[in-house]
């Protein structure tokens, strides 16, 4: 029998309230960022100039220069980052200059933006499948796409959309968020989506015009981001495929426009090294002028070790 293209039904998906769904992150268990002149400089400055010591030492110093430098530190934030809890240290990161700009996916945004309306994230899809509850927590569709919609519909990127929608809501847990701090602070975020990835985009509200669109118009900002790095940072966490792949495409049309991107330094943070960020992120924008760095480890350590050594003057 030959299938044909049949459209499928979305006029009676069952939702429920996103306050009721068990969640595996909360942001009561989020980490907080170090206050005062701990130690921390002094445990990194310790560490020995081998191999991933010497890298993490290198990372902390480009960061370091980037900042007293203005030269400008572009996050690329993978959902699991979101997951890890590392919400309050990236805030406090954003806070003191070392934050320019930030990318991060679709599952990103729904992560972050969850935390901020109701202080957890992350259902048990095993628990969540079978009985066809699985991304169909009602607010997360509904509040996610509406906003992406009309945003998009007024000329906005996919991440100023959402930005805009959680500027204009009180949301109790916006000190925990990413994405709410990020609109405070007037960071700009790029949201790079893949069609058909994300839970919101099983929600009949979802419209594949906006999220190309947006997505679409959050490239050429991320591309405009990338071409201020001269002598800047590129961080990569967490992200194997997508910003890997983004990130690549936006250094070869600042290149294209005449744009050296000298003295780039690109760093690649998860804990597998994976082709695609090792290739697209370490290794191809670095070669004959810059650094590239591949630190291996958790995000809920690695990401709070950087902010504290950075936080002592490093």
């Amino acid at each position: 029998m030959r299938f044909s293209y049949e459209e499928f039904d979305l006029s009676d998906v069952r939702t429920f309230p996103l306050a009721s769904r068990q969640s595996k992150t909360r942001v009561d268990d989020f980490g907080k960022p170090l206050t005062g002149t701990g130690p921390v400089a002094a445990f990194v400055d310790s560490l020995p100039d081998i191999l991933a010591g010497a890298d993490l030492k290198a990372v902390v110093r480009a960061l370091g220069a980037a900042h007293r430098g203005d030269a400008g530190i572009v996050w690329g934030l993978g959902a699991h980052v979101i997951k890890t809890g590392v919400g309050p240290v990236l805030v406090d990161l954003m806070e003191r200059g070392f934050v320019s700009a930030i990318a991060t996916n679709g599952a990103g945004v729904i992560h972050d933006v969850e935390l901020a309306l109701v202080g957890h994230t992350s259902e048990d899809v095993d628990e969540a499948l079978g009985p066809g509850r699985f991304g169909m927590a009602e607010e997360t569709g509904r509040l996610l796409n509406d906003a992406i919609n009309e945003g998009v519909g007024d000329g906005l990127g996919l991440g100023q959309a959402v930005l805009r929608f959680l500027a204009s809501r009180p949301a109790k847990f916006a000190r925990s968020s990413v994405l709410a701090s990020a609109a405070r602070l007037e960071i700009p975020v790029t949201v790079h989506v893949g069609v058909g990835t994300d839970i919101i985009h099983m929600h009949p509200s979802a419209s594949g015009a906006a999220i190309g669109e947006g997505s679409l118009r959050d490239f050429r900002y991320f591309v405009s981001n990338v071409a201020r790095l001269e002598c800047g940072v590129y961080m990569n966490c967490g992200s194997a495929v997508v910003l890997p792949e983004v990130f690549l495409k936006a250094v070869a049309l600042a290149r294209n426009r005449g744009i050296a991107l000298a003295e780039l330094t690109t760093v690649n943070l998860d804990f597998i090294r994976q082709y695609r960020a090792q290739t697209n992120v370490v290794a191809r924008p670095t070669v004959g002028s810059g650094r590239g760095y591949s630190l291996v480890g958790h995000h809920e350590i690695m990401i709070p070790l950087i902010a504290a050594a950075l936080r002592n003057g490093a």
